[in-house]
């Protein structure tokens, strides 16, 4: 099962008026993710299922990565992604979409989601719409969102 961690883009700064669940993304956030996307395309497609989050940041970016993964299915808003959620609970739904899911969510979900999936005490926090790749249960490689490029994902 290849599993792809993708941290949501940049969004827009924190305001009182603007819980963090309802950030959207920048015009920063989404020329950044686009990018991503583009580069993720060469690497995996079709995807069984993409989950993301509730947050809007989240979910804005998982349809940014839909089109170029030639995704024609229905984005998925798992609960289990919310901050706070064991994420145990959040793997076993994975299990159930198919061999290639795309999950998008942010920080500290995420490193606490790719912890537990290569049953490590830890895993690198996710950069803003950084792709990370696992292979059953091991860690493959990385989108760096900065420079494009795609390296080894090392973790301890």
């Amino acid at each position: 099962m290849l599993i792809l961690l993708i941290r949501h883009g940049l969004t827009v700064e924190d305001h009182p008026a603007l819980p963090d669940a309802q950030r959207h993304l920048s015009a920063k956030g989404r020329k950044v993710a686009r990018a991503v996307a583009q580069v993720l395309r060469e690497s995996a497609r079709d995807p069984d299922a993409i989950l993301v989050s509730p947050h809007v940041g989240s979910i804005q970016t998982a349809e940014l990565f839909a089109d170029p993964l030639d995704f024609v299915g229905e984005v998925e808003v798992l609960p289990a992604l919310r901050s706070g959620v064991p994420p145990h609970i959040a793997a076993k739904e994975l299990a159930l979409r198919g061999p290639l899911v795309v999950v998008v969510a942010h920080e500290p979900t995420l490193s606490a989601l790719g912890a537990f999936l290569t049953a490590r005490p830890a895993f690198p926090p996710l950069r803003p719409a950084q792709v990370s790749a696992l292979q059953d249960g091991r860690p493959q490689w990385f989108i760096h969102p900065e420079t494009l490029a795609q390296d080894r994902l090392l973790i301890a």
